[in-house]
Protein backbone atom coordinates (compact mmCIF):
# COMPACT_ATOMS: atom_id res chain seq x y z
CA UNK A 1 0.00 0.00 0.00
CA UNK A 2 1.42 3.50 -0.88
CA UNK A 3 2.93 5.01 2.25
CA UNK A 4 0.97 8.64 1.92
CA UNK A 5 -1.46 9.04 4.45
CA UNK A 6 -2.34 11.75 6.92
CA UNK A 7 -3.24 11.43 10.91
CA UNK A 8 -5.52 13.65 12.04
CA UNK A 9 -5.20 13.97 16.53
CA UNK A 10 -8.84 14.90 18.08
CA UNK A 11 -6.78 15.53 21.61
CA UNK A 12 -4.95 18.24 19.39
CA UNK A 13 -8.11 20.00 18.26
CA UNK A 14 -9.47 19.74 22.15
CA UNK A 15 -6.02 20.98 23.27
CA UNK A 16 -6.69 24.39 21.05
CA UNK A 17 -10.10 25.03 22.00
CA UNK A 18 -8.73 24.98 25.55
CA UNK A 19 -6.38 27.78 24.06
CA UNK A 20 -8.94 29.73 22.68
CA UNK A 21 -10.64 30.10 26.17
CA UNK A 22 -7.82 30.72 27.91
CA UNK A 23 -7.39 33.87 25.92
CA UNK A 24 -10.57 34.61 25.71
CA UNK A 25 -12.62 33.07 29.32
CA UNK A 26 -15.65 35.07 28.90
CA UNK A 27 -16.56 35.09 25.41
CA UNK A 28 -18.85 31.98 23.82
CA UNK A 29 -17.21 30.11 20.77
CA UNK A 30 -18.02 29.51 17.23
CA UNK A 31 -15.65 26.93 16.19
CA UNK A 32 -15.05 27.36 11.98
CA UNK A 33 -15.14 24.03 10.58
CA UNK A 34 -16.10 25.09 7.00
CA UNK A 35 -14.37 23.56 4.29
CA UNK A 36 -14.81 20.09 5.69
CA UNK A 37 -13.15 21.20 8.53
CA UNK A 38 -10.44 23.05 7.08
CA UNK A 39 -10.00 19.67 5.57
CA UNK A 40 -10.38 17.36 8.49
CA UNK A 41 -13.14 15.84 7.93
CA UNK A 42 -16.09 17.48 9.82
CA UNK A 43 -17.21 14.08 10.79
CA UNK A 44 -14.19 13.07 11.76
CA UNK A 45 -13.90 15.89 14.50
CA UNK A 46 -17.31 15.39 15.45
CA UNK A 47 -16.55 13.84 19.17
CA UNK A 48 -14.91 16.93 20.02
CA UNK A 49 -16.68 19.44 18.11
CA UNK A 50 -19.86 18.12 20.08
CA UNK A 51 -18.87 17.74 23.53
CA UNK A 52 -20.71 20.21 25.64
CA UNK A 53 -18.51 23.64 26.77
CA UNK A 54 -16.10 23.86 27.89
CA UNK A 55 -14.64 20.86 26.88
CA UNK A 56 -16.25 21.58 22.92
CA UNK A 57 -17.18 24.74 21.34
CA UNK A 58 -20.39 27.04 22.05
CA UNK A 59 -21.68 26.35 18.09
CA UNK A 60 -20.48 25.23 14.75
CA UNK A 61 -19.94 28.13 12.19
CA UNK A 62 -19.36 26.95 8.43
CA UNK A 63 -20.68 28.00 5.25
CA UNK A 64 -22.19 24.49 3.54
CA UNK A 65 -25.98 24.62 4.07
CA UNK A 66 -26.16 20.78 3.24
CA UNK A 67 -23.28 20.03 5.89
CA UNK A 68 -25.11 22.14 8.44
CA UNK A 69 -28.25 20.04 7.97
CA UNK A 70 -26.03 16.88 8.10
CA UNK A 71 -24.88 17.92 11.35
CA UNK A 72 -28.68 18.54 12.56
CA UNK A 73 -29.45 15.11 10.92
CA UNK A 74 -26.05 13.38 13.12
CA UNK A 75 -27.94 14.96 16.33
CA UNK A 76 -25.93 18.14 16.65
CA UNK A 77 -28.10 20.15 18.94
CA UNK A 78 -25.61 23.45 19.18
CA UNK A 79 -26.12 26.25 17.39
CA UNK A 80 -25.25 26.34 13.86
CA UNK A 81 -24.25 29.29 11.82
CA UNK A 82 -23.85 29.71 8.28
CA UNK A 83 -21.41 32.54 7.40
CA UNK A 84 -22.16 33.43 4.25
CA UNK A 85 -26.18 33.34 4.88
CA UNK A 86 -28.80 32.19 2.34
CA UNK A 87 -28.73 32.32 -1.15
CA UNK A 88 -32.01 32.13 -2.31
CA UNK A 89 -35.48 32.76 -0.05
CA UNK A 90 -35.99 28.77 -0.88
CA UNK A 91 -33.47 27.87 1.50
CA UNK A 92 -35.15 29.55 4.33
CA UNK A 93 -37.37 26.77 5.30
CA UNK A 94 -34.48 24.79 5.91
CA UNK A 95 -33.01 27.43 8.13
CA UNK A 96 -36.42 27.65 10.08
CA UNK A 97 -36.87 23.91 9.93
CA UNK A 98 -33.00 22.89 11.55
CA UNK A 99 -33.24 26.12 13.60
CA UNK A 100 -29.85 27.58 11.30
CA UNK A 101 -28.52 31.09 12.23
CA UNK A 102 -27.99 33.04 9.43
CA UNK A 103 -25.26 35.77 8.72
CA UNK A 104 -27.14 38.95 6.99
CA UNK A 105 -25.03 40.91 5.40
CA UNK A 106 -26.87 42.70 2.37
CA UNK A 107 -30.62 44.37 2.04
CA UNK A 108 -31.40 41.81 -0.35
CA UNK A 109 -31.22 38.97 2.02
CA UNK A 110 -33.47 41.40 4.41
CA UNK A 111 -35.94 41.84 1.50
CA UNK A 112 -36.22 37.24 1.24
CA UNK A 113 -36.78 37.36 5.22
CA UNK A 114 -39.69 39.95 4.66
CA UNK A 115 -40.99 38.30 1.97
CA UNK A 116 -41.27 34.74 3.84
CA UNK A 117 -44.04 33.54 4.88
CA UNK A 118 -44.57 34.26 8.84
CA UNK A 119 -43.99 32.37 11.80
CA UNK A 120 -46.83 29.71 12.75
CA UNK A 121 -47.41 29.39 8.94
CA UNK A 122 -46.28 25.93 7.28
CA UNK A 123 -44.02 25.13 9.98
CA UNK A 124 -42.26 28.66 9.90
CA UNK A 125 -39.91 29.70 12.95
CA UNK A 126 -37.77 32.86 13.40
CA UNK A 127 -34.26 32.15 12.15
CA UNK A 128 -31.28 33.93 14.43
CA UNK A 129 -29.79 36.48 12.73
CA UNK A 130 -25.75 37.96 12.32
CA UNK A 131 -26.36 41.30 11.18
CA UNK A 132 -22.69 41.99 9.32
CA UNK A 133 -21.26 44.95 8.89
CA UNK A 134 -18.64 46.02 6.37
CA UNK A 135 -15.55 47.84 8.44
CA UNK A 136 -13.06 47.92 5.89
CA UNK A 137 -12.52 44.35 4.65
CA UNK A 138 -15.05 45.00 1.38
CA UNK A 139 -15.96 41.31 1.32
CA UNK A 140 -19.60 41.12 2.60
CA UNK A 141 -20.87 43.48 4.83
CA UNK A 142 -23.39 46.26 5.18
CA UNK A 143 -22.41 50.08 5.14
CA UNK A 144 -22.87 52.13 8.21
CA UNK A 145 -26.34 53.36 6.56
CA UNK A 146 -27.41 50.21 5.30
CA UNK A 147 -26.65 48.72 8.66
CA UNK A 148 -28.73 50.78 10.05
CA UNK A 149 -31.74 50.51 8.03
CA UNK A 150 -31.41 46.74 8.07
CA UNK A 151 -31.31 46.69 11.95
CA UNK A 152 -34.62 48.73 11.71
CA UNK A 153 -36.01 46.66 9.17
CA UNK A 154 -34.96 42.88 10.75
CA UNK A 155 -36.50 43.85 14.07
CA UNK A 156 -39.63 44.83 12.36
CA UNK A 157 -39.59 41.61 10.60
CA UNK A 158 -41.59 38.42 12.57
CA UNK A 159 -39.33 35.92 10.35
CA UNK A 160 -35.85 37.66 12.01
CA UNK A 161 -34.93 35.85 15.33
CA UNK A 162 -32.57 37.24 17.82
CA UNK A 163 -29.98 39.97 16.05
CA UNK A 164 -26.75 39.12 17.17
CA UNK A 165 -23.76 42.32 15.08
CA UNK A 166 -21.24 41.26 13.58
CA UNK A 167 -17.72 42.50 11.76
CA UNK A 168 -14.34 40.39 10.24
CA UNK A 169 -11.08 42.02 10.41
CA UNK A 170 -9.60 42.54 7.66
CA UNK A 171 -6.25 43.04 8.78
CA UNK A 172 -5.70 41.83 12.58
CA UNK A 173 -2.78 39.53 11.57
CA UNK A 174 -0.99 42.39 9.67
CA UNK A 175 0.41 45.50 10.50
CA UNK A 176 -2.90 47.70 10.90
CA UNK A 177 -3.95 45.54 13.10
CA UNK A 178 -7.90 46.08 14.49
CA UNK A 179 -7.97 49.65 16.00
CA UNK A 180 -9.59 51.35 12.76
CA UNK A 181 -12.25 48.79 11.80
CA UNK A 182 -13.00 48.58 15.89
CA UNK A 183 -14.13 52.06 16.38
CA UNK A 184 -16.32 52.06 13.17
CA UNK A 185 -17.84 49.13 14.69
CA UNK A 186 -18.26 50.59 18.26
CA UNK A 187 -19.33 53.90 16.21
CA UNK A 188 -22.11 52.38 14.33
CA UNK A 189 -23.52 50.59 17.25
CA UNK A 190 -23.65 53.74 19.44
CA UNK A 191 -25.65 55.59 16.83
CA UNK A 192 -27.91 52.44 16.44
CA UNK A 193 -28.35 52.71 20.14
CA UNK A 194 -29.10 56.62 19.42
CA UNK A 195 -31.46 55.49 16.97
CA UNK A 196 -33.66 52.48 18.50
CA UNK A 197 -33.17 52.32 21.99
CA UNK A 198 -31.55 49.17 21.65
CA UNK A 199 -28.72 48.78 19.25
CA UNK A 200 -25.70 49.40 21.65
CA UNK A 201 -26.92 46.42 23.57
CA UNK A 202 -26.91 43.88 20.74
CA UNK A 203 -24.66 41.29 21.81
CA UNK A 204 -21.61 41.59 19.01
CA UNK A 205 -18.83 39.02 17.18
CA UNK A 206 -15.96 40.31 15.88
CA UNK A 207 -12.62 38.18 16.69
CA UNK A 208 -11.12 35.93 14.17
CA UNK A 209 -8.02 33.75 15.33
CA UNK A 210 -5.48 36.97 14.93
CA UNK A 211 -7.75 39.17 16.92
CA UNK A 212 -7.89 36.27 19.71
CA UNK A 213 -4.68 35.84 20.16
CA UNK A 214 -3.48 39.68 20.13
CA UNK A 215 -6.68 42.46 20.51
CA UNK A 216 -8.66 41.36 23.59
CA UNK A 217 -10.66 44.35 23.72
CA UNK A 218 -12.52 42.60 20.45
CA UNK A 219 -13.81 39.11 22.31
CA UNK A 220 -16.96 40.56 22.97
CA UNK A 221 -19.79 38.09 23.40
CA UNK A 222 -18.59 35.06 20.43
CA UNK A 223 -15.14 35.14 19.22
CA UNK A 224 -14.61 32.75 15.64
CA UNK A 225 -11.66 31.25 15.86
CA UNK A 226 -10.39 29.53 12.83
CA UNK A 227 -6.83 28.02 11.84
CA UNK A 228 -5.69 27.87 15.30
CA UNK A 229 -8.46 25.51 16.00
CA UNK A 230 -6.14 23.19 13.34
CA UNK A 231 -2.78 24.14 15.04
CA UNK A 232 -1.46 26.89 12.83
CA UNK A 233 -0.42 30.36 13.65
CA UNK A 234 -2.63 33.27 11.60
CA UNK A 235 0.39 35.50 11.74
CA UNK A 236 1.96 33.87 8.70
CA UNK A 237 4.88 37.27 8.45
CA UNK A 238 6.04 36.89 12.15
CA UNK A 239 8.16 34.23 12.64
CA UNK A 240 8.06 34.71 16.43
CA UNK A 241 4.59 34.36 16.53
CA UNK A 242 4.48 30.89 15.13
CA UNK A 243 1.97 27.93 16.22
CA UNK A 244 4.45 26.67 19.22
CA UNK A 245 4.64 30.11 20.57
CA UNK A 246 0.71 30.30 21.11
CA UNK A 247 0.89 26.68 22.72
CA UNK A 248 -1.02 25.33 19.67
CA UNK A 249 -0.96 21.79 18.68
CA UNK A 250 -0.74 20.55 15.10
CA UNK A 251 -4.19 18.53 14.42
CA UNK A 252 -3.29 16.76 10.96
CA UNK A 253 -0.09 15.51 10.23
CA UNK A 254 0.99 14.29 6.72
CA UNK A 255 3.15 11.59 6.46
CA UNK A 256 5.48 9.03 4.21
CA UNK A 257 7.92 7.47 3.62
CA UNK A 258 11.07 7.38 0.72
CA UNK A 259 10.11 5.13 -1.67
CA UNK A 260 13.18 5.32 -4.00
CA UNK A 261 17.02 6.69 -3.86
CA UNK A 262 18.91 7.83 -6.73
CA UNK A 263 22.73 8.83 -6.51
CA UNK A 264 23.61 11.97 -8.45
CA UNK A 265 26.94 13.47 -9.77
CA UNK A 266 27.30 16.60 -10.21
CA UNK A 267 25.54 18.47 -13.21
CA UNK A 268 22.84 15.50 -12.72
CA UNK A 269 19.65 17.39 -12.93
CA UNK A 270 16.39 16.67 -11.27
CA UNK A 271 12.57 16.28 -12.03
CA UNK A 272 10.55 18.25 -14.52
CA UNK A 273 12.36 20.86 -16.42
CA UNK A 274 15.33 20.59 -14.46
CA UNK A 275 14.78 23.03 -11.64
CA UNK A 276 17.52 21.61 -9.63
CA UNK A 277 21.23 20.71 -10.48
CA UNK A 278 23.32 18.64 -8.09
CA UNK A 279 26.61 20.61 -7.48
CA UNK A 280 28.24 17.54 -6.07
CA UNK A 281 27.90 13.93 -5.31
CA UNK A 282 24.44 13.58 -3.40
CA UNK A 283 21.66 11.20 -2.46
CA UNK A 284 18.52 12.36 -3.32
CA UNK A 285 15.33 10.15 -2.01
CA UNK A 286 12.22 10.33 -4.05
CA UNK A 287 8.85 10.34 -1.47
CA UNK A 288 5.15 9.36 -2.15
CA UNK A 289 3.22 12.63 -2.56
CA UNK A 290 2.43 14.93 -4.80
CA UNK A 291 0.07 17.67 -6.06
CA UNK A 292 -2.14 15.24 -6.79
CA UNK A 293 -2.34 14.16 -3.01
CA UNK A 294 -2.36 18.13 -2.05
CA UNK A 295 0.98 19.18 -1.84
CA UNK A 296 1.54 23.06 -3.30
CA UNK A 297 3.03 21.98 -6.82
CA UNK A 298 4.86 25.63 -6.46
CA UNK A 299 6.54 24.50 -3.47
CA UNK A 300 10.20 25.63 -4.01
CA UNK A 301 13.10 22.93 -5.16
CA UNK A 302 15.55 24.94 -7.15
CA UNK A 303 19.29 25.40 -6.70
CA UNK A 304 18.80 28.74 -4.05
CA UNK A 305 16.12 27.38 -2.23
CA UNK A 306 13.87 24.05 -1.10
CA UNK A 307 10.64 23.69 0.58
CA UNK A 308 11.72 22.17 4.02
CA UNK A 309 10.82 18.55 4.57
CA UNK A 310 10.93 15.49 7.78
CA UNK A 311 13.33 12.58 6.48
CA UNK A 312 14.05 9.98 9.53
CA UNK A 313 13.41 13.27 11.71
CA UNK A 314 15.82 15.25 10.35
CA UNK A 315 15.12 18.61 8.30
CA UNK A 316 16.42 18.74 5.01
CA UNK A 317 14.72 19.99 2.02
CA UNK A 318 13.10 19.42 -1.29
CA UNK A 319 15.04 19.79 -5.06
CA UNK A 320 13.40 19.63 -7.88
CA UNK A 321 10.20 20.24 -8.96
CA UNK A 322 7.07 19.14 -7.65
CA UNK A 323 5.33 15.96 -9.67
CA UNK A 324 1.91 14.47 -9.58
CA UNK A 325 2.65 11.65 -6.87
CA UNK A 326 6.14 12.28 -5.74
CA UNK A 327 8.68 15.13 -4.59
CA UNK A 328 12.18 14.92 -4.31
CA UNK A 329 14.21 15.23 -1.12
CA UNK A 330 17.81 16.23 -0.56
CA UNK A 331 19.74 13.18 2.09
CA UNK A 332 22.51 15.10 2.81
CA UNK A 333 21.58 16.06 6.02
CA UNK A 334 20.50 12.58 6.26
CA UNK A 335 23.07 10.06 5.21
CA UNK A 336 21.39 6.68 6.94
CA UNK A 337 18.38 7.30 5.17
CA UNK A 338 16.78 4.96 2.46
CA UNK A 339 13.85 3.34 1.04
CA UNK A 340 11.50 3.05 4.00
CA UNK A 341 12.66 5.52 5.86
CA UNK A 342 10.05 7.90 7.22
CA UNK A 343 9.19 11.38 5.93
CA UNK A 344 6.57 14.03 8.08
CA UNK A 345 5.54 16.55 5.08
CA UNK A 346 3.87 18.27 7.59
CA UNK A 347 2.44 18.56 11.20
CA UNK A 348 4.29 16.78 14.62
CA UNK A 349 7.74 18.43 13.39
CA UNK A 350 7.01 20.52 11.40
CA UNK A 351 4.66 23.03 11.37
CA UNK A 352 2.40 23.49 7.94
CA UNK A 353 2.94 26.93 8.53
CA UNK A 354 6.97 26.64 7.70
CA UNK A 355 6.32 24.48 4.21
CA UNK A 356 3.42 26.90 3.10
CA UNK A 357 5.66 29.57 4.29
CA UNK A 358 8.37 28.36 1.82
CA UNK A 359 5.90 27.60 -0.76
CA UNK A 360 4.72 31.15 -0.80
CA UNK A 361 1.52 30.24 0.72
CA UNK A 362 -0.69 30.08 3.68
CA UNK A 363 -1.46 26.79 5.76
CA UNK A 364 -4.75 27.30 5.13
CA UNK A 365 -4.50 26.34 1.77
CA UNK A 366 -2.46 23.19 2.93
CA UNK A 367 -4.80 21.85 5.28
CA UNK A 368 -8.19 22.69 2.69
CA UNK A 369 -6.23 20.71 -0.25
CA UNK A 370 -5.76 17.19 1.38
CA UNK A 371 -6.93 15.14 -1.42
CA UNK A 372 -10.10 12.58 -1.49
CA UNK A 373 -7.10 9.64 -1.98
CA UNK A 374 -4.73 10.34 1.01
CA UNK A 375 -6.24 7.88 4.07
CA UNK A 376 -7.23 9.90 7.21
CA UNK A 377 -6.53 8.10 10.76
CA UNK A 378 -8.03 8.92 13.25
CA UNK A 379 -6.49 9.37 16.83
CA UNK A 380 -7.97 10.80 20.26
Amino acid sequence: MRPLRATVRRTALAHNIGVVRAHAPASRIWAVVKADAYGHGLLRMLPVLAAASPAGPDGLALLELDAAVQLRESGIAKPLLLLEGFFSADELALYSRHRLCSVVHSLEQVAMLEAAPPPGVKGAAPIDIYLKLNTGMNRLGLSAQDFATALQRLRACSNAGAITVMTHFADADGPTGVTEQHARLMAVLVEAGKRSGLGAQLPISMANSAAILRYPETHADWVRPGIMLYGCTPFTDEPAFNAAHFGLEPVMTLSSEIIAVQTLRPGDRVGYGGTYTARQDMRIGIIACGYADGYPRHAPGSDQIGTPVLVGGTCTRTVGRVSMDMIFADLSPVPQAGTGTPVTLWGDGLSADEVANAAGTVSYELLCALAPRVPVDVMG
